[in-house]
């Protein structure tokens, strides 16, 4: 006597892909930066009485190639003052941060253009700079 076999059917489990689907949505949103300047090479000014500073709406580097970035990308200083004013658009004075970020050796024929690139824009320029070390505090 010969008794038929169970055809068994592989299927893919997918009551589990919803679950799995949602936490790699959040774990790329987490990694996620809206601004990655890593890439860019510089090293801060130093001063003694630093500051915190608001969130800034815009991030403007030149790094030790003196090379002008906005948000981490290169972008040529003449192109500085029209971008910003877009990023900008309608935000109120006082709220208009724009961080700077100039590479310690980087001289004024360097970062004035771009200084001027964010007044003529509207930005409130804030200088990112590193507190200095005081080699006699214990």
């Amino acid at each position: 006597m010969k008794l038929p076999r169970k055809k068994l059917t592989a299927s893919v489990p997918s009551f589990a892909m919803g679950d799995i689907g949602f936490l790699l949505l959040i774990f790329f949103v987490i990694l996620a930066r809206a601004q990655d300047d890593s890439h860019i090479q510089w090293e801060p000014a130093k001063l003694a009485d630093v500051e915190m500073a608001a969130a800034p709406l815009a991030s403007v580097a030149i790094d030790s190639g003196y090379k002008a970035y906005l948000d981490g990308k290169e972008i040529a200083p003449e192109e500085i003052a029209a971008r910003l004013s877009t990023i900008l658009g309608d935000t109120p004075a006082g709220q208009r941060n724009v961080f700077l970020k100039i590479h310690r050796e980087a001289t004024a024929k360097n970062f004035e253009p771009v200084i001027a690139a964010i007044s003529e824009a509207g930005g409130d320029l804030v200088h990112i700079l590193e507190p200095e070390e005081n080699p006699t505090a214990p």
